[in-house]
Order: structure tokens, then sequence, then C-alpha cells
């Protein structure tokens, strides 16, 4: 395990059990860089990441 996945793991951990809807998680996001704005570009890439995961390649 890599040293950045400590907050993954925790994550699992404490809320794997969870389901949430996507609407909930964008809120979170959203709630999250208000509150660190420093993070917007690294948040708004996983979100777009998220977001196209099902597209085909484009290669």
């Amino acid at each position: 395990m890599y040293f950045t996945d400590r907050g993954i793991e925790e994550l699992t951990e404490r809320r794997g059990e969870e389901q949430v809807g996507l609407a909930w998680l964008a809120e979170r996001l959203r709630e999250f860089v208000d509150l660190n704005p420093e993070f917007e570009t690294p948040v708004d890439r996983l979100a777009t990441w998220l977001a196209r995961l099902d597209d085909e390649d484009e290669d």
C-alpha cells in the first residue's frame, strides 16, 4: 500500500458498507473544495475521470 492510500483505506473501513448516490458524492466534493480551494484542480480531475470511466478509448 502506498502512503497516499491511507485515506482510501480509512474510507473503506469506516464507510465501506454504505451505498451513496453520485449526487451525494458531488455535493461532498463541492463542500471539500469550498473548505480547501487549493484542491480544486485535483478534485475536478477526479470528478471528470469518474464521469468518463465508461467512455470508449479515444486512442
